[in-house]
């Protein structure tokens, strides 16, 4: 099978030609369809999550058809489609996992991480652990709801009920999560980088009230804001345009160091948090959601073999919405 693999940090990924993998007890075998381009390989790529399995094949928002099933499967049929998220295993004996919290399970295993991803024409996970796709949605714009929107979603309900959101970075997660927070009745205020008048008129097409930079204060305080954006900088700024007792939440796996601030713009009873990775209840609800309100993904796609373009202009943000890889594997 083809598949684009990472050898060391800091290098473009390898197009390589591997044995097609086969599954083991409890796993699926699933032929790629699309699988969704994160920040988070990103941050793989670049170091700075620095223990991955190498060499790795990456890639975490993975959407294809499941082909057969290992010793013990039987929770999909061959032809069903599915999803695989980040959460790619969980131990579900540790402190964590007992308490209904596996998302911090202590032995926890990611896709395109720890296990090998969806930058490939074959891939198996834990059958536990993949989703159903709803019917409606096309490979390419169902990719990106397996991250950009469950860990949005997760860091959004941490937010509480937030009436006057704020998010901070405006790329494929918030833009899904626009959507949400405007059918909930949310007011939605949107920061972008400076000078990104594209992407803020996009916010406003998918119902933001405001959009402008993320150095500006918006026109009213916020009741929580969700920093997207790696950059640790936006936490404060984010505080300083927040109402008293307003929850900001980093929805990255990765962040820039925090800069000091003053006490005075956390005091109040507000909160900096964070959220990690996700719950498969987490998974199971918003897949539920996405298809009743409904939300739609923009999405610009590339061939498996371009996925090093994908990640540049990721970097550069050239697009807007979420990038995806157009995977065709063949009759499987």
């Amino acid at each position: 099978m083809q598949a684009m693999v990472l050898d060391r940090a800091g290098e473009p990924l390898r197009r390589a030609e591997l044995a097609d993998p086969v599954p083991g007890p409890g796993q699926a075998l699933i032929r790629v369809h699309a699988c969704g381009v994160c920040r988070t390989d990103l941050h793989i790529l670049d170091g700075e999550l620095a223990e991955p399995k190498l060499p790795l094949v990456p890639g975490h928002q993975i959407v294809g058809t499941v082909i057969e099933s290992g010793e013990g499967a039987e929770r999909f049929a061959p032809g069903e489609r599915v999803g695989v998220p980040w959460l790619g295993w969980t131990c579900g004996e540790c402190r964590y996992c007992r308490s209904g919290r596996e998302n911090l399970c202590d032995n926890a295993r990611f896709t395109g991480y720890d296990l090998d991803g969806g930058y490939a024409e074959r891939t198996v996970a834990d059958e536990r652990f993949c989703f159903p796709i709803p019917a409606g949605y096309p490979d390419e714009q169902a990719a990106p709801l397996l991250c950009a929107g469950l860990i949005g979603y997760r860091a959004l309900r941490l937010v509480g009920d937030a009436e006057r959101i704020g998010f901070y970075g405006f790329g494929a997660a918030a833009h899904i999560l626009c959507q949400v927070a405007v059918d909930q009745g949310r007011r939605v205020f949107a920061f972008t980088r400076e000078g990104d008048e594209e992407t803020r008129a996009f916010a406003r097409e998918l119902g933001a009230e405001w959009a402008g930079s993320s150095t500006q204060l918006p026109p009213e305080e916020l009741d929580g804001a969700i920093v997207f954006a790696a950059a640790g900088a936006l936490m404060p700024a984010a505080l300083r345009a927040s109402a008293k007792g307003a929850r900001v939440i980093s929805a990255g796996i990765h962040m820039s160091d925090i800069p000091s601030f003053p006490y005075e713009i956390l005091w109040e009873e507000r909160t900096l948090g964070s959220v990690a990775n996700l719950t498969r209840a987490d998974g199971e609800e918003f897949m539920d959601l996405a298809p009743r309100i409904p939300v739609r993904t923009e999405v610009t796609t590339y061939a498996l073999e371009e996925a090093n373009a994908a990640l540049d202009d990721l970097r550069a943000g050239r697009f807007r919405g979420a990038a995806v890889l157009a995977i065709d594997s063949g009759s499987g």
